[in-house]
């Protein structure tokens, strides 16, 4: 668990001054806070090993160099907006919005929730940057619907939404989700959830994944650590598209990662998807991802063992893999094709899969299919221009959320 040492007037504040205000001014109180809460340099101390203790720039990440290499970042936080990279690069989550900072993290009601909690600020309409005012373990007893236009920004604190309802995104747009534990998610449900200031409704049981994009546009996942869902990690389906997911770290899971729910849903074959700079790590099994019909660029990520397969698909998804390291375990083969009865497509040779710049250890191999080599047929599925895979570990090195 990280420490963060602060000053006593930094607890006083948080502590006292904030929540009397809270009620009945909670935007105004979160934009006037902010600055001093966000701004002071902590001394850290962690033994967690899912955070990093930010480094310098120059790493080679272009999306981590992008904001660490500001010296005044944390008075620019919502510049992070800025460094978005591949599919989901127009996500601008709750940039130009107020500050909003979590200061409860109680979940007690979920159609009227409390001003000063993680709940109350993402159903809201406006733009909104959610930050958190310490370290918090957030318990959440319904699944949390994100309105559009939020970023929930955990920099400068240890956060955790474990142990109860994890995240949903539906039919929404410009999210941004950066420096958060996500992790041992379970299904809950059925109840009445608020989504918005003017609207709650009954929703069905949840799944239980540690994110859920269904419906939406434009969402950006980065530098979180996925564990333990009670079904995926992260699922993008429903003609959801515009999406990157990067810098997470991810492990102790099975079903990783799911782009495109059935095999009935030709509206996917719209969906793009970017997936850059992760680190796949100790205990995945597989989906890493499992893709159907859309167009995939798997990204110089590092993959450090796969117990049953790592990019898998059906319905004729285009795979573009590059620049990816991959390190194989007992199970050597990358890739998977999957016969799930679905529409009819030509047969999985046909199907633009390739590897291009993989970096291979251990005997780990992948099966090319389709338009081998050509870039032409590539093209829609090619996001931005990968590294060599030589330089993945260490770009990966900070995968998961930083300690700053």
């Amino acid at each position: 668990m990280a420490i963060l040492r602060r000053d006593a007037a930094f607890f006083w504040l948080i502590a006292f001054a904030l929540p009397q205000c809270w009620a009945a001014r909670p935007l105004e109180v979160s934009a006037k806070s902010a600055a001093p809460i966000l701004s002071d340099s902590a001394h850290v101390q962690t033994d967690n090993f899912t955070r990093r203790v930010l480094a310098g720039c120059g790493s080679g990440n272009p999306i981590d160099d992008c904001w660490r290499c500001d010296p005044l970042w944390r008075e620019n936080r919502q510049g992070l907006a800025n460094c978005a990279i591949g599919f989901g690069r127009s996500a601008v989550g709750g940039r130009n919005g107020e500050i909003y900072v979590v200061t409860d993290e109680s979940d007690d009601d979920v159609v009227n929730p409390a001003p000063g909690t993680l709940r109350w600020g993402v159903v809201q309409s406006e733009p909104l940057w959610i930050v958190f005012s310490r370290n918090m373990n957030i318990k959440l007893k319904e699944e949390l619907l994100m309105n559009s236009y939020k970023t929930l920004d955990g920099r400068g604190a240890n956060v955790h939404i474990a142990g109860g309802a994890c995240i949903t995104a539906q039919y929404v747009s410009n999210i941004i989700i950066h420096g958060i534990h996500i992790h041992d998610c379970k299904s809950t449900g059925p109840a009445d959830i608020r989504s918005s200031p003017d609207h709650f409704g009954y929703r069905g049981r949840a799944d239980g994944d540690a994110v859920s994009i269904f419906g939406s546009h434009d969402i950006w996942v980065d530098h979180n650590y996925l564990s333990n869902g009670a079904d995926g990690l992260v699922d993008v389906i429903e003609g959801s598209t515009g999406i990157t997911i990067s810098n997470n770290y991810f492990s102790n899971h099975d079903k990783v990662m799911l782009l495109g729910a059935h095999p009935d849903d030709s509206f996917d074959t719209a969906m793009l998807v970017t997936v850059a700079f992760n680190h796949f790590g100790e205990g995945l099994v597989e989906r890493i991802p499992r893709c159907r019909y859309g167009y995939f660029h798997v990204v110089n990520n590092y993959y450090t063992s796969w117990a049953m397969y790592a990019i898998g698909g059906s319905e004729n998804p285009t795979i573009n893999s590059e620049g990816n390291h991959f390190v194989a375990g007992n199970a050597k083969e990358i890739t998977k094709r999957i016969n799930d009865d679905g529409s009819k497509i030509d047969g999985w040779e046909n199907w633009n899969w390739r590897s291009a710049g993989d970096l291979f250890e251990n005997g780990a191999f992948f099966i090319d299919s389709g338009s081998r080599g050509s870039g032409s047929f590539y093209a829609k599925a090619t996001s931005f221009s990968a590294r060599p895979a030589v330089l993945v570990a260490s770009m990966t090195n900070d995968a998961g959320p930083l300690m700053v």
